[in-house]
């Protein structure tokens, strides 16, 4: 995989609104970009993911509760939509408040809003549970976590051109932007939550030579910061009034819930309060708007020198959020998980897809890396897929079954129960619904 710098060959290409930037977060992984004069580089980036089936796929995947049921849940699509605005608001208060930045020396909108609009894209069907079971499955091959799919899919999946695959391209500055976490899986067990895979090594090293250091090696860019305390927001909010609209949040569920926590503080009672009135006087969307304007202006910067800011300014700035936002996001998550999460609703929902991606798995690895040749193997991948994995000798177990991991994880909801009903429900599926 090339280097592609930008230091020269960026230079007919849309100028940057801001100095913050320099040749080095420009830079390009991957395969020369065809010259653009409209267009930044993050602009790029961003318009990249926006044209892709990957984000497209989003609309049809799990963000709380199932694509489809009602018209009015969020799925991963609206709420990577709702990320990227906020991540765009942020930016945009920053720029006008903090000492620290000025319209000539700020952080880059587009940037962000390209890597959040990028969060997401990488996570499978059926929402935390989906992507904790195939994190069970792939155990003995390099295990499986949402980010790291992210990664995988930009810089070396997220096209098909003549059945092979390829990254997107991507500027050094937005792959750090995406990059919540930057240590390499290890083969724990059970299996840990929030890695890269072993192979993604080089992508860190280009992202950054100093990530070796263990100085350096936890360090977030301010986009990647925008970028999570946006996520944050949205997805806190979010579930909230998801879950209000469901009717799994009413007064009575709060007021129980109230009588089980005695150690609310102040802030807290009243945070509960608001939202009761809210649900009483059928005002919950203004309530969403408003708290997320307190969100986002709950945000400022600070400066912290790093080894790096001899070549770049992300890593010199940190973001500070207002503490009472902290804790009020933390009593929101908290109230969704216990009053929506936890109902048998939900997790009938979690433990049925956890056994239809066992079953799904289970199956393909029988065919693809078990016992047996490949003379004896059924197609049942799509041929381009098919096609891929067989190319790779069976006995590299560990590739094969991250390219059939990848088909996994690109699944909509929709798209895998069907697959699944084909396989193993005797009257489901047709010779013509076989992609």
């Amino acid at each position: 995989m090339g280097i592609f710098s930008s230091s020269n060959d960026f230079a007919n290409i849309g100028q940057m609104a801001t100095s913050f930037y320099t040749t080095f977060d420009t830079e390009i992984l991957g395969d020369p970009r065809t010259p653009d004069s409209c267009r930044t580089p993050f602009e790029q980036d961003r318009d990249r993911i926006l044209h892709t089936s990957a984000f497209r796929r989003l609309q049809a995947k799990t963000q709380v509760f199932k694509p489809g049921e009602y018209d009015f849940y969020r799925t991963r699509l609206t709420h990577s939509l709702e990320v990227a605005q906020i991540g765009r608001a942020v930016c945009g208060y920053l720029t006008q408040t903090s000492p620290l930045l000025r319209a000539d020396f700020c952080v880059d909108q587009d940037l962000v809003e390209a890597c959040c609009l990028a969060h997401d894209i990488g996570h499978p069907p059926f929402g935390h549970a989906g992507e904790a079971a195939l994190n069970r499955l792939m155990r003995r091959y390099g295990g499986f976590e949402g980010n790291a799919q992210t990664l995988r899919l930009v810089t070396k999946t997220i096209f098909a051109d003549e059945g092979q695959r390829r990254g997107m391209s991507p500027t050094r500055a937005f792959l750090d932007g995406i990059l919540k976490y930057k240590q390499l899986w290890n083969g724990d067990s059970p299996p840990a939550r929030e890695f890269l895979y072993r192979d993604q090594k080089p992508v860190l090293t280009f992202v950054n030579p100093s990530f070796g250091n263990s100085d350096t090696r936890h360090m977030r860019s301010i986009e990647c910061q925008i970028m999570e305390w946006a996520d944050d927001t949205a997805y806190c909010i979010g579930d909230i009034v998801d879950g209000v609209r469901g009717r799994f949040i009413t007064t009575e569920s709060l007021a129980r819930w109230r009588d089980e926590h005695e150690e609310l503080s102040r802030n807290g009672e009243r945070w509960l309060v608001a939202l009761t009135d809210a649900i009483k006087t059928r005002s919950i969307g203004r309530f969403n708007a408003t708290q997320i304007g307190e969100f986002i202006r709950a945000v400022s910067l600070y400066e912290e020198p790093t080894v790096m800011d001899n070549v770049t300014n992300r890593y010199r700035f940190r973001l500070r959020v207002d503490q009472d936002r902290r804790r009020q996001y933390t009593l929101y998550k908290q109230i969704a998980k216990d009053l929506v999460f936890r109902t048998p609703q939900v997790q009938q929902l979690e433990a049925k897809a956890d056994m239809m991606l066992r079953r799904l798995f289970s199956t393909f690895r029988k065919h693809y890396w078990g016992t047996g040749t490949d003379k004896t193997a059924l197609r049942l991948l799509p041929a381009e897929t098919h096609a891929s994995v067989m190319e790779v000798p069976r006995a590299n177990a560990e590739l094969r079954a991250r390219l059939v991991c990848d088909h996994i994880a690109g699944m909509s909801d929709d798209f895998a129960i069907r697959t699944y009903r084909r396989l193993f429900e005797a009257e489901s599926g047709s010779m013509v619904d076989l992609v």
